[in-house]
């Protein structure tokens, strides 16, 4: 295992943590209104809210670098080559 990957994991380990813990201490209700998708407005507790915006981050930076890798490349024909 690269550095790299244990750095990535343990960062994300942590970022999971941080939501856990704002979810443990946010138990009151909230408001979500997302207009522009429903016109109700939906109350819940917040931490739900939370761990659902916390989703929709994470997904979204799964499709933004999916397909990032540099493999799949072909070698430039040399010069003397036909």
């Amino acid at each position: 295992m690269s550095f790299k990957v244990f750095f990535k994991t343990v960062v994300f380990l942590v970022v999971l943590f941080v939501m856990l813990y704002v979810g443990l201490e946010n138990r009151q209700s909230a408001d979500f209104y997302f207009p522009v998708l429903q016109q109700k407005k939906y109350t819940t507790d917040a931490a739900l809210i939370y761990y659902a915006m916390f989703a929709v981050g994470v997904l979204t930076g799964m499709v933004l670098t999916a397909g990032s890798g540099k493999g799949g490349r072909s070698k430039a024909p040399a010069k003397g080559d036909k």
